[in-house]
């Protein structure tokens, strides 16, 4: 019999055990983000790449969750900031708190929204694609707000920012929210159904 919602963990070894899978889950969250940041194009003529992170972003998200996936984003940027190698090659050799505030500061600062928002959106109501999709496509807005504004900051620029940081990606990005969602629920009504 399936577990409900409202079960109330009875023991301190039950309580014990969940929190350890619940932070299990953020940690392996935050490095599959990482190994996604591994997966990434530089562009000669822009200082932000094409990588495949925001799609772990989305995923994660859309997974785990607004609450665990925006913790997930936390600890990503906490490891990135101490120096861990989690965030995609910098075009100009930055590296952990530089990197952060560098010129792909604004999509990375952002990330814990992203996934917050992404989850929040799945969570409530009917899972299916098209929430999901809509979910994915909110978060990307919030990401290149981030972004661009970021950008628009370092060059007083609004087209160089639009420029740098979002005409190149649009495309790639609304692949990444279409796969992010199909596998969101696939993996929910896979779950449904082994419950």
């Amino acid at each position: 019999m399936a577990r409900t919602a409202t079960h109330i963990l009875s023991t301190p070894q039950e309580r014990m055990v969940e929190a350890a899978r619940q932070a299990a889950l953020v940690v392996g969250a935050s490095l599959f983000v990482a190994l996604c940041a591994r997966i990434s194009i530089p562009l000669w003529f822009t200082p932000v790449p094409l990588t495949i992170q925001n799609f772990g972003v989305l995923l994660v998200g859309l997974l785990l969750g607004s609450r665990r996936g925006f913790a997930a984003l936390i600890l990503y940027l906490a490891e990135g900031a101490m120096g861990m190698p989690v965030f995609s090659v910098s075009s100009v050799g930055l590296m952990g708190v530089a990197q952060i505030f560098g010129p792909t500061g604004g999509y990375l600062l952002t990330y814990p929204f992203v996934a917050g928002l992404a989850g929040f959106i799945f969570e409530r109501g009917t899972k299916s694609f098209a929430r999901a999709a809509i979910a994915g496509l909110l978060a990307e807005i919030v990401l290149f707000a981030g972004g661009v504004t970021w950008l628009y900051v370092a060059t007083h620029s609004l087209a160089k920012a639009a420029y740098w940081g979002l005409y190149w990606f649009v495309a790639a990005e609304v692949l990444k929210v279409m796969i992010a969602a199909a596998i969101a629920t696939r993996w929910d009504r896979g779950s449904a159904i082994q419950q």
